[in-house]
């Protein structure tokens, strides 16, 4: 399925389709990597999403996947695609930093003001090794993948 056709879009028509042959598996191929256009996508009921930059072999090996019955994106599309999802669950959760102790929340709110672990281990009277693993713990618990979607969720919750 490709987003732009001439005459309507691939989120119509995905969704036209889906409402017909609930059981169909949809790739879109597209020029776009906008976040709507992936996302409209995704929600309309395609299993996957690839960039018509993809090889030839890459393609095949999405038409396959997809056919198979599994989720096909592209590293960066699949980021777009889970931090959207964990958007949502972070909407669902009352208390999202309630799996954090306490030294984990006071290191987070640290890394959203923009601190470097070293400043944060002097500021705490750690060592900058044991910021990391509060950091890596956090990441962990709170599925976030790195540094700047962990200052986004800290700024999103307050916690700066």
């Amino acid at each position: 399925m490709d987003m732009n056709l001439p005459d309507g879009n691939g989120t119509d028509a995905t969704t036209a389709i889906r409402a017909v042959f609930d059981d169909v598996k949809i790739l879109v191929l597209s020029a776009s990597s906008e976040r709507t256009d992936v996302l409209d996508a995704v929600r309309a009921g395609a299993s996957g999403y690839l960039l018509k930059s993809a090889g030839a072999e890459e393609l095949l090996t999405a038409v396959h996947d997809t056919a198979q019955g599994r989720a096909v994106f592209t590293p960066e599309l699949a980021g777009l695609v889970l931090a959207e999802l964990r958007g949502r669950e972070r909407e669902e959760s009352p208390d999202p930093t309630a799996v954090l102790t306490p030294r984990e929340t006071e290191v987070l709110r640290m890394v959203a003001k923009g601190l470097a672990s070293k400043q944060i281990a002097i500021r705490l009277g750690l060592s900058h090794r044991t910021v990391d693993n509060h950091i890596a713990s956090t990441l962990r618990k709170l599925q976030l993948g790195n540094r700047v979607e962990l200052t986004r969720f800290a700024l999103e919750n307050g916690l700066d």
